[in-house]
């Protein structure tokens, strides 16, 4: 089975939600699965430390998960239109393996969740694609062949799903915000899925 890292960070659970349809999205896709995979908070008053295994979610990501998966789906709420701390510290921690090259070549989507509807998703969702680019890994997005990018009255854009979550995080994903998330896990999926076979087949010729 192709595995596809599902690493998000989420604070109030929206986040969170987008993270599980992506994960059934890749899990369409015959031969593929999905890790899901979560970061700790961090402290800006003082070094914290959380337990090794979180009291509720899935656990922990490790630079492990990043290295056997196929492909990556990252994911984090908007911090002034950019990812949120936890996961820019642990993309932080992932020298060695661009030193390595251990991720290129890898398809990676983002997706992410706003508590105002132009509160930086698209900004958002660029600023993780950076740390991708970075490590030689394939972006893929959504392409407007998913009729929800041209429905959506929320969230969604090509560069990845998207959430208006609202000021106290409260809104439920509408159909559109749903479609478009697990539309990002088949095609990521699909992606990997492809690029593994060739890859073998490039091997074994």
């Amino acid at each position: 089975m192709g595995e596809i890292l599902v690493l998000y960070y989420s604070r109030y659970g929206a986040t969170a939600g987008m993270a599980r349809l992506v994960a059934r999205g890749v899990a369409e896709i015959p031969g593929m699965e999905a890790r899901l995979r979560t970061v700790p908070p961090v402290s800006a008053v003082c070094e914290a430390t959380e337990d090794e295994i979180p009291r509720e979610g899935p656990p922990y990501a490790k630079l492990q998960d990043l290295i056997s998966c196929s492909g990556i789906a990252l994911g984090s709420p908007t911090r002034f239109g950019n990812m949120a701390a936890p996961l820019k510290y642990f993309l932080d921690q992932t020298s060695a393996l661009w030193l390595s090259g251990r991720l290129a070549g890898k398809p990676a989507g983002t997706f992410t969740s706003t508590s105002s509807l132009h509160g930086g998703q698209e900004s958002t969702l660029l600023s993780m694609m950076l740390p991708l680019l970075h490590h030689g890994m394939l972006i893929v997005g959504l392409p407007y062949t998913e009729a929800a990018l041209l429905e959506t009255a929320s969230g969604g854009t090509p560069y990845g799903p998207s959430h208006h979550a609202g000021v106290r995080s409260d809104h439920p994903l509408t159909d559109d915000e749903k479609t478009l998330c697990l539309a990002l896990g088949r095609r990521l999926a699909e992606t990997a899925r492809d690029l593994d076979f060739a890859r073998k087949n490039s091997s074994e010729s």
